[in-house]
């Protein structure tokens, strides 16, 4: 495995987790149409960030260390999400948010299946 292979893999889950955590916390940003006080206004937002974008930042910064954790996480949630809102919106609305949680959680499980060719 060449150098620019072995960056690749390594950092590509992260970053896609990293840019995922960012595009969830944007459904956060509609609290600031509801014409709410600045307190419960932060409180809202808060609200909103902790249960998507708080525990997918838990789950990267675990996976970080323990890359086979991630691949169980990442899918994990994945399939979380898909059994819990099911029938309940469009199917490209499961794509769009299950669709990365699966890719990183299988670029965590090449991550962790390539770990010594990776550290060399």
């Amino acid at each position: 495995m060449n150098k620019t292979t072995k960056r690749v893999l390594f950092w590509s889950p992260r970053i896609l987790c990293i840019l995922f955590a960012l595009f969830t916390s944007l459904f956060a940003l509609d609290v600031f149409s509801e014409g709410y006080s600045f307190w419960k206004t932060i409180l809202a937002v808060m609200i909103h960030l902790i249960p998507t974008t708080g525990i997918i930042v838990i789950a990267l910064l675990i996976s970080w260390r323990w890359e086979w954790i991630g691949a169980v996480l990442f899918i994990g949630l994945a399939i979380f999400y898909l059994v819990l809102v099911w029938g309940r919106f469009p199917f490209i609305t499961y794509v769009t948010i299950s669709g990365p949680l699966f890719l990183v959680g299988f670029l965590f499980a090449g991550n962790w299946k390539y770990k010594s060719e990776l550290q060399n």
